[in-house]
């Protein structure tokens, strides 16, 4: 991808990212997302606060806000070679959970981008997005907290990339091997400070469990 579509990619990636699906499906069931659980308006606290089937559905939709612009770019851009293809998914993924974590809409407050990632590496490579899906289930029901299994999953994303990029297995060439690397680390980088706040309750035994309401 050339520069040109790398701006495109991530401006139309951010513009998706920007809607407040958490915050508009709690305002259209009575609930102000902000004042309740954590305050954050994403899936995790949309479930722990109001039930199963309002975090599903905040789910689906951070998904589809992020998968939706990619491929309607793959489309409108004909991009059939599955290395540019990732590439693609990177940027404008990228670009999406941007505007999911830092929303130019005034007086809202974004979220912390983990649906969005995972929706993100769905598109980049579904055979990886399963094996770190397993990781991330297995850490939250070994330790019941979410945040850590989202940190360590996007941090195995980060070095799969970089120590597997070259290997054939994943969808990343010798072109563009350096681009996925770094994209791959910023978004696992722009995860990890989303959640400092969580990283300073686990070290001081203060974050909340899955299945416990705050």
């Amino acid at each position: 991808m050339d520069l040109m579509h790398s701006c495109i990619a991530l401006l139309i990636g951010f513009l998706f990212g920007n809607i407040p699906n958490g915050y508009l499906y709690a305002r259209s069931q009575g609930h102000d997302i902000f004042k309740e659980g954590s305050g954050n308006p994403g899936s995790t606290n949309v479930l722990r606060t109001m039930g199963k089937k309002a975090g599903a559905t905040v789910l689906l939709m951070d998904i589809a806000k992020t998968v939706f612009p990619i491929f309607l770019l793959t489309l409108l851009w004909r991009v059939e070679s599955p290395a540019l293809r990732a590439q693609l998914s990177l940027v404008t993924g990228f670009g999406a959970i941007l505007g999911h974590d830092f929303t130019v809409i005034p007086k809202l407050k974004g979220g912390k981008g983990v649906a969005c990632t995972g929706a993100l590496l769905l598109v980049f490579d579904f055979r990886l997005a399963l094996l770190l899906l397993a990781v991330f289930i297995g850490i939250v029901l070994i330790s019941g907290y979410v945040s850590l299994g989202s940190i360590i999953g996007v941090s195995l994303f980060f070095l799969s990339v970089l120590l597997f990029g070259r290997s054939g297995w994943l969808p990343v060439t010798e072109q563009t091997y350096l681009s996925c690397t770094l994209l791959s680390f910023l978004i696992a980088a722009l995860c990890i400070f989303q959640h400092r706040a969580n990283i300073q309750r686990l070290l001081h035994g203060r974050e909340n469990r899955f299945g416990h309401k705050k």
